[in-house]
């Protein structure tokens, strides 16, 4: 499916080495807390990142390799 044929909901992309970019409104759930996105979100994969559940870009430090 294109982002055009999905563009009213959300899609996500997963980035060679790097984060999940999230685009469109969504809801996340953080500390307990539901917060409301309605801009690209790139959140972590790697583990590393010290803004959890967000890429901070610490995937590049510690040479992140996805499966």
């Amino acid at each position: 499916m294109s982002e055009e044929a999905n563009k009213d909901g959300v899609t996500i992309e997963f980035q060679p080495n790097g984060p999940a970019l999230v685009k469109g409104s969504f809801q996340l759930k953080e500390k307990g807390e539901w917060v409301k996105k309605d801009a690209t979100t790139a959140l972590c994969r790697c583990g590393h990142s010290k803004k959890k559940p967000y890429c901070d870009g610490s995937h590049k430090a510690a040479d992140f390799k996805a499966d």
